[in-house]
């Protein structure tokens, strides 16, 4: 069994509000149904109830429950097994043998969510595990983790050399290690959300940036998110006029063509293809 994201933009729905469902698959090309963060722990059991009575296209839907050691994970488990669930985001993901668990149990398949320093240093071990089909990762759990206060530079206090909202260091590691560790063994990858709503700027660069990298998906934490990350990784017509003039130099079977002055071989003809895959439908 396997799952693959319709389109660039995921967004977060709290599992208590199934007001908010449909709403969520309307604005972006998926869900993700939180059983964990966002929602309070007086309101996980209607939560579970919510989504596992929720009739939603299951192959738009993925459900987020709580990491293998909280109290909560095998109710989160069992409402995901009566909703008819596919895919589900384990939070906190640490090992290989938690990804294969959790993917015979539901009888489906696991987006790891790596957002810990030990999920970050066996983020190979975790992508490389049966029943993987993607990673994802996350930086404020991880910053926290670190005994860290900020995953990202301040935009009022920003110092020399520093990009105000841009990530410091350590976050920018843990996401090319799970980008990395993700296209390695074949799996796709999807970046962290962005907690400044009001910084759509931002939010465009990076997704941008995100697509370039050949991330599959940027996560959203709100519904305005979805639009401008369906909009940064939509190739341009720049793009989609040159991709298609290096592929059609390459149909005379030659490994090296010139386009615009510029020599071109496989590793560009591979992404040509990749910026004309990244069309909608």
């Amino acid at each position: 069994m396997t799952w693959y994201p319709p389109g660039p933009a995921l967004l977060f729905c709290p599992g208590d509000r199934p007001d908010r469902f449909g709403k969520a698959l309307d604005r972006a090309d998926a869900a993700i149904l939180d059983l964990e963060d966002a929602v309070a722990s007086v309101d996980k059991e209607r939560a579970r109830a919510e989504v596992a009575r929720a009739e939603l296209d299951p192959d738009r839907t993925i459900v987020r429950i709580s990491q293998t050691s909280s109290p909560g994970h095998a109710d989160d488990v069992a409402a995901v097994r009566a909703g008819g669930y596919r895919c589900v985001m384990l939070s906190k993901s640490e090992s290989g043998d938690q990804i294969r668990q959790v993917a015979e149990v539901i009888d489906g398949v696991v987006l790891a969510l790596v957002e810990t320093p030990l999920g970050v240093v066996r983020a190979n071990d975790i992508a490389e595990a049966e029943g993987c089909v993607g990673l994802m990762w996350g930086s404020e759990d991880l910053i926290a983790a670190m005994g860290g206060t900020a995953s990202r530079f301040a935009y009022l206090h920003a110092g020399p050399g520093q990009v105000p909202g841009a990530y410091r260091d350590v976050a920018r590691h843990a996401r090319s290690v799970v980008a990395l560790a993700a296209a390695a063994f074949g799996r796709w990858a999807v970046d962290a959300v962005r907690m400044d709503i009001r910084d759509e700027g931002g939010l465009l660069a990076e997704a941008r940036d995100a697509a370039a990298l050949g991330f599959a998906a940027t996560a959203c934490i709100h519904p305005t998110q979805a639009a401008i990350v369906r909009r940064a990784y939509e190739p341009t017509e720049e793009q989609v006029d040159w991709a298609r003039r290096v592929l059609a130099a390459a149909e005379d079977g030659e490994r090296v063509v010139r386009v615009d002055g510029h020599m071109v071989d496989g590793p560009m003809f591979r992404q040509a293809e990749a910026i004309l895959r990244r069309i909608p439908a």
